[in-house]
């Protein structure tokens, strides 16, 4: 079991801040930090341009592991973020996860002027998306012909490594998102669901890879919790990853049982120094007893 962290961007980080997070992630040895893809949720403060950021997690870092969790397919051309992806993937020596979704805050849209689509085409966009990522990522001119994007010839050089970026899809939703991930994802990752609920999920996306050929098992799990919201409670009512570094261990464990391979954090609160105080707990107190 891996834990990982998830910096919420668009509340209030700082670039001296997020360099600062992404050095000690380091030094603690978190294998993994992503961070979230928005302009706001909620109240509006300062919010860094997620792929700005990565490319500073590129230079900043040399081990860790990092993307979006996820980047919204409205937000940006799929050829825009293809060509980021690929070039991310060659700056950090291939650390860059390209995480996607279909995109849910509808205020952030509206307020930056951003078509937001109806269900059904939010999702038709992600999966076209996708082709057109995978297309430009392969060898040679790619071309693609779809119902919302199109490449003609499109040759997008420099290409990442053969296999990368991995997809990572987020979501549980059953009848799209989870077969979004059975048909492209390297890694899934499922928001804030009980061993329970966890459970169900996976049997969904297993009766999706059956329909698919797919091995289930080639897909890497990992599961987003609350660590750093202390009145976080999640789905099933109970207060998990609350307490002392025991009873937070023995939740981790937990889901490690029930087949998830790394636990990510959220950290809603970037400036705040209880945030760093909070990962050198975790490092010291938490990993030991996982």
């Amino acid at each position: 079991m891996q834990i990982g962290l998830m910096v919420e961007g668009q509340n209030g980080l700082t670039w001296e801040r997020w360099i600062h997070i992404l050095k000690l992630a380091e030094r603690l040895n978190f294998p993994t930090v992503m961070r979230s893809d928005h302009y706001f949720i909620g109240r509006q403060q300062d919010s860094l341009e997620a792929y700005l950021s990565f490319a500073v997690a590129a230079r900043e870092t040399s081990e860790i592991r990092f993307g979006p969790l996820v980047s919204p397919v409205t937000f940006r051309s799929p050829v825009d973020v293809g060509r980021m992806a690929a070039q991310l993937d060659q700056l950090s020596g291939g650390r860059f996860v390209m995480g996607l979704g279909a995109g849910w805050n509808e205020a952030e849209h509206q307020a930056y002027g951003i078509p937001f689509p109806p269900v059904k085409e939010r999702f038709d966009r992600l999966d076209e998306a996708i082709q057109v990522m995978q297309a430009l990522w392969g060898p040679g001119p790619a071309s693609f012909e779809g119902k919302h994007y199109r490449l003609d010839g499109a040759d997008c050089i420099p290409k990442p490594a053969s296999g990368r970026p991995p997809i990572l899809i987020g979501g549980s939703g059953e009848k799209r998102t989870l077969k979004v991930v059975a048909k492209y994802a390297s890694e899934w990752n499922a928001v804030n669901a009980s061993p329970e609920v966890y459970a169900h999920k996976v049997q969904v996306l297993e009766k999706h890879c059956e329909a698919l050929g797919r091995d289930p098992k080639t897909i890497h799990v990992a599961l987003k919790g609350s660590l750093f919201d202390k009145e976080k409670k999640i789905a099933d009512r109970r207060r998990r990853f609350m307490g002392e570094a025991e009873e937070i261990a023995a939740d981790i464990r937990e889901y490690g049982a029930s087949g998830v391979n790394t636990m990510i954090f959220d950290v809603r609160r970037p400036s705040s120094a209880e945030t760093l105080e909070r990962m050198e707990w975790m490092a010291k107190d938490v990993f030991p007893k996982v």
